[in-house]
């Protein structure tokens, strides 16, 4: 068959971005390319197998996850040298982002191979695009850590960013992360939730982590399916570093440990202490 994006004998790899729930969601160029390509790569032939099955799609499968993408990442590149074109899709969304292709992907851009994405839905920016949280500034950090500590370090992080954080949850943690959170964070803690995106049953709740235990716990078929947390970053207080206080921090520093410093300086001036040392902090770190 002809290539799909070049004219040379060198196949393509199409990185396509399948539906998160709504079969509508699909693009024609995402059709187009699944239905012409030598070969589909898919987290799960299953999955994939109807989608293409709903679309009239006949075409090769074969299983890329995270537990064989490394020793199949050589084969693809080796079949896009014979001249195939690959699609890669996972179980939904868009490849890659919390779901294997990277060892792939990598690869074939290291050997000069071409890669073109087939872009469409993800679950990250479904979510935040409705979440009303600030989104001139934001990042994606993937699925939280699976134990306790580190997970609370997690969010901890990822507010003190100062931008809007977004996360997936799987369904069995999502109590826990929260309860890690409420540790982590205070009870207070804004958060927004969403589950279930483009689906029958898609929700989205926003409030503090408090009110979103309470409202998981009254309702626990909320907790299955796939969910994403999003979390507002932590807002400096810009007016906290005056040239006043950082001449005072300066003259106690020698004499004092740097928190002690601030929080000295603070009583002096009237001032916060935790927004002079994490203001101070940040400009240290710019």
């Amino acid at each position: 068959m002809a290539n799909l994006h070049n004219e040379n004998k060198i196949g393509t790899l199409h990185i396509v971005a399948t539906p998160i729930g709504n079969l509508d969601d699909i693009s024609e160029r995402a059709l187009k390319v699944l239905s012409q390509v030598d070969l589909i790569a898919a987290e799960d032939t299953r999955h994939t197998g109807k989608l293409l099955s709903h679309f009239s799609i006949k075409a090769k499968t074969f299983a890329l996850h995270d537990h064989n993408e490394k020793q199949k990442a050589q084969q693809i590149l080796d079949w896009l040298n014979e001249g195939k074109d690959i699609a890669l899709v996972s179980d939904a969304g868009t490849p890659l982002i919390s779901d294997p292709g990277y060892a792939v992907v990598n690869l074939c851009r290291e050997a000069g191979a071409t890669v073109t994405p087939v872009p469409g839905a993800c679950a990250a920016i479904a979510a935040v695009s409705c979440s009303g949280l600030p989104t001139d500034k934001f990042q994606f950090v993937g699925f939280s850590p699976a134990k306790s500590q580190a997970r609370q370090q997690f969010f901890k992080d990822a507010v003190a960013s100062g931008i809007t954080s977004i996360l997936y949850e799987s369904t069995h943690r999502i109590m826990a992360s929260l309860e890690d959170m409420k540790i982590a964070l205070g009870e207070t803690q804004q958060v927004v939730f969403a589950k279930e995106l483009t689906k029958t049953y898609e929700t989205f709740f926003s409030g503090t982590v408090t009110e979103l235990i309470e409202f998981l716990t009254a309702t626990p078929e909320k907790q299955k399916g796939e969910l994403v947390l999003m979390l507002p970053g932590e807002q400096r207080d810009e007016q906290a570093l005056t040239p006043e206080a950082k001449k005072l921090i300066e003259l106690l520093e020698p004499e004092m440990p740097l928190k002690k410093a601030c929080g000295v300086a603070a009583e002096y001036l009237g001032l916060k202490k935790n927004a002079l040392y994490k203001a101070i902090i940040a400009e240290r770190e710019a």
